[in-house]
């Protein structure tokens, strides 16, 4: 039986030509040599190697493609970005080129996947009015379950880009200081109410002028793309600490992302209106002219192999275009390799609720030692075809 090429996809594959999303890898002969790949079926593509296949199409970005992180292509900017999406799309479906391309494609099995780019700033929402309203009810049960300003813009905090990591990166439970509301005093140790935040990051690639918002409009000139991300959450540090300034230790500790950045234009089909408003926005929130911001990515969250949600990123009430204008307004910059995520992922249903604060009321239980969580989603694609966003993988490992 003849050996099946890697360009013969099974049916079905969430990463065929429609997908194509970027990563960093290295291969066992050369373990000290990061290069960028970009995903097809099993298999990625070295495009380090690739102006040498084919020059006419991308050799003047060889530069480009020859760095070790992604963060070079982010900066390029968005013609450059769809120049060597074409290219790629060319190389892995062009009839002609296969003996030239054959050669760069490395079995996924045989290669170590790396941080994708390096991070810059690193920044959370809470865009999720299902989350916000769940969350609000178990910790206000007496009070409003949304505050004040909540649908009048994006709340967000600034979180620590160097704990941020890749997918299968163990978590080491933090430690901290806890206090239960019946306790005279707070205690140090070990988290016992680690928690899960399933959600989506939004990469940055074109950096902004500082004093220079960045308009809705904007948005496609300035983000590259998305991934899967799980921003851990240690409950009983996170309760204690954050009055009056919100989240701090309590999260700073590990933010997963999957290895794979899928490109804005890979998710063309996925675009869809978000959900009503019902409060007037100011201008430059107010998006009922614009393209529809959200997007239809579905989300899987598996806890030691066992689904245990499924929450839909179409039902999130602020979209990545708000965010990202709420984020400058003020006149703040952005840096080339910059994440901003979405926050918990919530739907309005019991099986769709994005973190274990939600699924057990507050109740727990909360992640074991030896746990492992992961998420993986999907989003609809052209013709009928699924793009996946590959997946973020973490091990609970016991406090140092």
């Amino acid at each position: 039986m003849p050996e099946q090429s890697p360009f013969d996809l099974a049916e079905g594959d969430p990463f065929g030509p429609h997908n194509l999303p970027y990563g960093v890898f290295s291969t066992v002969d050369a373990p000290d040599q990061r290069r960028l790949g970009v995903r097809y079926g099993t298999h990625v593509l070295d495009l380090s190697a690739l102006p040498s296949a084919l020059p006419a199409a991308i050799h003047p970005h060889a530069e480009l493609l020859a760095a070790p992180t992604l963060n070079p292509l982010l900066a390029a900017g968005r013609p450059v970005w769809q120049q060597i999406r074409a290219a790629v799309h060319s190389a892995v479906t062009d009839l002609a080129h296969r003996d030239e391309v054959a050669p760069l494609l490395h079995p996924l099995s045989e290669v170590t996947l790396h941080l994708p780019f390096e991070v810059a700033d690193y920044v959370d929402f809470y865009a999720s009015e299902h989350h916000a309203t769940n969350v609000g009810r178990i910790f206000r049960p007496n009070d409003a379950a949304l505050t004040p300003n909540w649908k009048h813009l994006p709340i967000g905090y600034h979180g620590r880009a160097g704990t941020v990591v890749v997918s299968d990166t163990p978590v080491v439970r933090p430690r901290g200081q806890r206090k239960a509301p019946a306790d005279e005093a707070p205690t140090f140790g070990p988290s016992l109410r680690l928690d899960i935040e399933s959600e989506i990051g939004f990469v940055v690639g074109t950096p902004s002028t500082l004093h220079e918002s960045v308009a809705l409009d904007a948005f496609r000139d300035h983000v590259f793309g998305v991934c899967l991300l799980n921003d851990w959450s240690a409950r009983d540090i996170q309760a204690w600490e954050y009055v009056p300034l919100g989240p701090f230790l309590g999260k700073s500790f590990a933010t997963s992302v999957s290895a794979w950045i899928t490109p804005l234009d890979a998710l063309d089909e996925a675009r869809t209106p978000p959900p009503a408003r019902d409060v007037p926005l100011l201008p430059y929130l107010d998006d009922a002219d614009a393209e529809p911001g959200g997007i239809d990515i579905r989300i899987e969250v598996r806890i030691n192999g066992e689904t245990v949600s499924r929450p839909p990123f179409s039902a999130m009430y602020w979209t990545a275009a708000q965010q990202l204008a709420h984020m400058t307004v003020n006149g703040a910059s952005l840096r080339t390799g910059d994440l901003f995520a979405s926050g918990t992922v919530s739907g309005p249903d019991p099986e769709q609720l994005g973190c274990l604060l939600e699924l057990t009321q507050g109740k727990g239980p909360y992640l074991q030692d030896g746990d492992e969580v992961t998420l993986t989603a999907w989003a609809p694609g052209p013709e009928g075809a699924r793009i996946g966003l590959g997946e973020v993988t973490g091990r609970i490992l016991p406090a140092l």
